[in-house]
């Protein structure tokens, strides 16, 4: 039923009065969206740590400092402890769920090494934790006004500064997010 309907492969934008601290003011990657439910990835909430530190527990060396530097998210509250990759091309790994033909998550440490030794070519998006739905549960806070969907934009979801990607994703359906009221009427 929801396959038409399906909101994999686009953003989830925050609005203004979602106060949940876990996606006040968010910006969520739709991985999977079907009649089981909903998972997506959290992409603007970097982490005060570091993907060296990460590689470092799992013994795999960086190649360099700037990728020690690159930064990991905070993909959601459910399983926090857990690592989600989103990437670009080459998309199959060890474990991979494919979004779309440009867009896959990984969860093997396969893909760290490629990433950690810059063999990796596409871009890519460390997260720990992701966000999930039950069945219709997603559904019903659009319903409710927590949410505006749009389809997903590879610049802002790999590129855009983290603080810049709530506005800009919003921005993308001609919205100024700080302009909206979560009230809900009817004319």
């Amino acid at each position: 039923m929801i396959a038409s309907g399906s909101l994999r492969n686009h953003f989830l934008i925050a609005m203004p009065t979602l106060a949940d601290p876990n996606f006040f003011h968010g910006v969520v990657y739709l991985c999977q969206h079907d009649d089981e439910g909903a998972l997506g990835i959290v992409i603007n909430r970097p982490l005060n740590l570091s993907f060296g530190y990460l590689l470092e527990q799992l013994s795999i060396p960086p190649a360099s400092a700037d990728i020690a530097a690159r930064p990991v998210y905070l993909g959601g509250p459910v399983q926090s402890g857990a690592l989600f990759v989103l990437h670009q091309p080459p998309l199959q790994w060890e474990s991979s769920l494919p979004v779309n033909d440009e867009i896959s998550l990984t969860t093997s440490p396969d893909i760290l090494s490629a990433l950690a030794q810059n063999t990796f070519p596409g871009a890519a998006l460390t997260a720990l934790g992701y966000a999930g739905w039950s069945p219709g549960q997603l559904e019903q806070e659009l319903l409710d006004n927590a949410w505006l969907s749009v389809q997903a934009d590879t610049h802002i979801l790999f590129h855009a500064p983290a603080e810049q990607r709530w506005s800009l994703a919003a921005a993308s359906l001609g919205v100024d997010v700080t302009h909206l009221s979560g009230d809900v009427g009817h004319a």
